[in-house]
């Protein structure tokens, strides 16, 4: 039972998409529907999570932090969009400064919307292997492609992956001890 559980959550990992930049809203949006927009986004990453994963404080906290651009009279863009999704995850397995920094270093190296391309190709690429890992087609997380530029990003979104597997495991214990 506890077996096929994980096995039907690894092969949701396998059916996650998330936005490539070309595919983020290209119109203005005021706060509570980019925090909409991006509960959406990630609601299969974080399906059983009681609080809201993103509030108007921490977006205003990361402007603040200059983590994110100001909004342009209360209006987010693309930028804002493709920032939040960006720091939602990988504030999951790093310290705020270090998602600044890893984000400030990538967009120097391949430009804001090429980074974050990168970083959700990488992304989905760290779920498929982990996916596949639960159904049994693999026996290790993949770890291709690491090349100096983009090995954070790569081991951040494999230890992301790695944090909801562990997290999905430990749930689904749970429940198998409590019903015994």
């Amino acid at each position: 039972m506890m077996q096929e559980e994980l096995k039907d959550w690894g092969n949701e990992l396998l059916q996650i998409h998330l936005p490539r930049w070309e595919e983020l809203p290209s119109f203005d949006l005021y706060i509570d529907q980019v925090i909409t927009l991006i509960q959406g986004y990630l609601d299969p990453l974080f399906p059983n999570v009681e609080e809201s994963i993103l509030t108007s404080a921490m977006i205003n906290n990361y402007v603040k932090l200059k983590l994110i651009p100001k909004a342009e009279k209360k209006r987010y863009q693309r930028v804002h969009l493709a920032y939040l999704l960006a720091i939602t995850i990988l504030k999951q397995v790093l310290t705020i400064s270090q998602v600044k920094e890893g984000i400030d270093y990538q967009a120097n190296v391949n430009g804001l919307k090429d980074a974050f391309n990168l970083f959700i190709v990488e992304l989905e690429s760290s779920l498929t292997s982990a996916g596949k890992q639960l159904i049994g087609e693999e026996n290790v997380l993949k770890i291709d492609g690491i090349n100096m530029n983009n090995r954070a990003m790569k081991m951040a979104t494999l230890a992301f992956a790695s944090k909801l597997v562990v997290q999905k495991t430990l749930e689904v214990q749970a429940k198998s001890c409590n019903n015994e």
